[in-house]
């Protein structure tokens, strides 16, 4: 308890070696009451890396959630891991690591997404600055913003511009990308996530990214991609008896 209580410091560093963050780890895991009917899903976030942390996760869903096969054989106590890439080589290495932790393990892959591909912004909301300027040092000065004079002839000249979105790519895609390596690996691409201010700014502030922003760049892909992890994933339904112990 006293642990967990220093951990919700916002600023203090949770110093612990392996044996206590598996301790932590197995509580959270086989020790902890949900509630009656439980969780519809409990989702991990763990870190890049096939850690002692990741092997802990498996073995002790394996544990609490023992689950066999239709011939009778075990399988893995977790429903499938949702694996996140950006699409450049040094972050798709990882991810190779850790689709084949996945195979060893027995996990099933739900599917591969492809995180901040490419930055996705309303022209509205762009700011536009005169060539040269260093934005680089203590930002740009005023003299140098021209964004209110952009826009101004936007709307005069070519107002149907403001509703488009501008796309750049801000991390180079190695060779197939994220797709390629998930045709490569024999596991679904659940698509693109762009980089959006407004999904960054949800986080910040703990609102729903899609409730709020509901017109936002990343939110139609974001909702396509949930779509296709409830289709893989449904909500089982409650037993017969304990809706009527429910009644």
């Amino acid at each position: 308890g006293e642990d967990l209580v220093r951990m919700e410091e916002g600023d203090a560093a949770v110093v612990w070696r392996g044996p206590r963050k598996n301790g932590l780890i197995k509580q959270f895991l086989t020790e902890t009451d949900w509630g009656v009917g439980g969780l519809d899903y409990l989702i991990i976030d763990t870190p890049p890396g096939t850690s002692d942390e990741h092997i802990s996760i498996v073995q002790y869903l394996n544990d609490a959630r023992p689950m066999l096969t239709e011939d009778g054989n075990k399988k893995s106590g977790a429903s499938g891991a949702i694996v996140v890439t950006t699409p450049e080589e040094v972050s798709m290495a990882d991810v190779r690591k850790e689709l084949n932790f996945c195979k060893k393990t027995s996990v099933p892959v739900l599917g591969i997404v492809e995180n901040m591909s490419g930055l996705q912004v309303r022209v509205s909301d762009l700011s536009f600055h005169r060539e040269g300027t260093n934005l680089s040092e203590n930002g740009a000065s005023s003299a140098s913003d021209c964004t209110s004079d952009v826009l101004s002839l936007l709307r005069e000249k070519c107002p149907e511009v403001l509703s488009m979105v501008a796309s750049t790519e801000v991390f180079p895609t190695y060779g197939g990308g994220p797709k390629g390596m998930a045709e490569k690996f024999n596991v679904p691409y659940l698509g693109k996530l762009p980089l959006d201010t407004n999904l960054l700014k949800a986080c910040e502030e703990g609102a729903s990214f899609v409730d709020k922003y509901p017109s936002s760049p990343a939110t139609s892909p974001l909702n396509g991609i949930v779509d296709k992890l409830i289709l893989a994933l449904p909500v089982e339904d409650e037993e017969d008896g304990d809706e009527d112990m429910q009644d």
